[in-house]
């Protein structure tokens, strides 16, 4: 589950506080990297087990419905929803009910946010068309869950503050698992029964091995990577560079230095995305620009063997103003002395949540 994505973002967060941490302690960085990693998955986790929480929060609604209806001799409620043939299947499955058993995740310390969510799925129009049908395939059913999480549990403010509660983590990683747990539903064979599989942690040791190396590289080479932005910056105003697009770009740097099987393309696109999220609005084209003519030179000096598309003819960019405000709260300061790694200013900028679908990660991750 775990996908090149997701670790690009949780990179340049790390990366980010590694420099505002004053005690720099690499192992600890590693170890702190691959721990916010691994909260994703539990979180991928913990919002399958929603769907289960809901439902059986219904099936006790459908008993106390059917009490009732036994009292006074009226009829009992649809079981429809209550035993949606998905939701059932999730509840059983062993992948799940294990991972949660082992990491102590459950929902009953929130049934007042449980009994609220279930209430507006019940007033919603789609929970209602679904009732009134007469039967239902396991596709009909999976398909409703599919529309329910979309509507109420991906765009959730009070889930976001709720799980913000749980872990510093969740916050920011909601956007990308969401993705996760959509295509998890979609995958479920009734089939499968309680062994359908979920994804993996990691698709594979590689991925986890891209995690560290870039890390390791971004940090290790700190020195020589800013020199390349020095050097690339002769016609832009890098005084007045956003600390967060300094961060981002050393990334990007050690991102194509390091990994020679990902075109300069790929690595360019997923940066400048992420510093149109992370950073001021002006960024995305700048640090376009600037790792566009990095890449040039490291393939012009041998130092990196990778192919780029002829320079296309458009307009001179025009540099960055000293008149011009970034909206970060953190400036990156050059000197005239050999670049150091960005030391910040400030209390750093907050980190926006990453948007649902970054641009695609060739690479075939999952």
């Amino acid at each position: 589950m775990i996908n090149r994505e997701l670790i690009r973002i949780k990179i340049v967060q790390l990366t980010y506080a590694y420099y505002q941490n004053g005690n720099k302690n690499m192992d600890a960085a590693e170890k702190e990297l691959l721990f916010s990693l691994s909260k994703a998955y539990d979180l991928y986790n913990y919002l399958l087990d929603l769907m289960v929480a809901i439902t059986q929060e219904e099936r006790h609604r459908l008993d106390v419905l059917n009490q009732r209806a036994e009292r006074e001799g009226t009829q009992p409620a649809s079981p429809k929803f209550a035993f949606n043939k998905f939701a059932v299947q999730l509840e059983e499955n062993k992948m799940l009910n294990e991972f949660l058993e082992d990491k102590k995740l459950t929902w009953k310390d929130d049934i007042e946010f449980i009994r609220k969510l279930c209430n507006q799925i019940e007033q919603s129009e789609l929970y209602q068309e679904y009732m009134k049908t007469p039967e239902t395939t396991y596709d009909d059913d999976r398909e409703l869950w599919r529309r329910l999480y979309k509507m109420f549990i991906e765009t959730n403010d009070d889930l976001d503050a709720l799980l913000e509660e749980k872990s510093l983590y969740w916050n920011d990683d909601k956007e990308v698992v969401d993705t996760f747990v959509l295509k998890t539903i979609k995958r479920f064979d009734p089939k499968n029964k309680n062994k359908q599989e979920l994804l993996p942690e990691w698709k594979d040791v590689e991925d986890k091995d891209f995690a560290r190396k870039l890390f390791r590289s971004t940090i290790l080479n700190a020195d020589e990577y800013q020199h390349f932005m020095s050097e690339a910056s002769r016609n832009w105003d890098f005084s007045r560079l956003a600390y967060m697009d300094v961060v981002i770009m050393q990334i990007a740097i050690a991102e194509m230095l390091t990994f020679p099987n990902i075109p300069v393309s790929v690595t360019i696109n997923e940066y400048v995305e992420l510093a149109k999220l992370y950073s001021t609005p002006r960024s995305g084209g700048y640090i376009n620009g600037m790792l566009d003519s990095i890449a040039r030179h490291l393939i012009d000096s041998g130092k990196m063997i990778k192919e780029m598309p002829e320079r296309s003819e458009r307009p001179e960019r025009q540099p960055m103003g000293r008149n011009s405000q970034p909206t970060g709260r953190m400036r990156f300061v050059h000197h005239d002395a050999p670049a150091q790694a960005p030391q910040p200013e400030a209390d750093g900028e907050d980190a926006q949540p990453a948007d649902e679908q970054a641009p695609g990660d060739p690479e075939g991750q999952e």
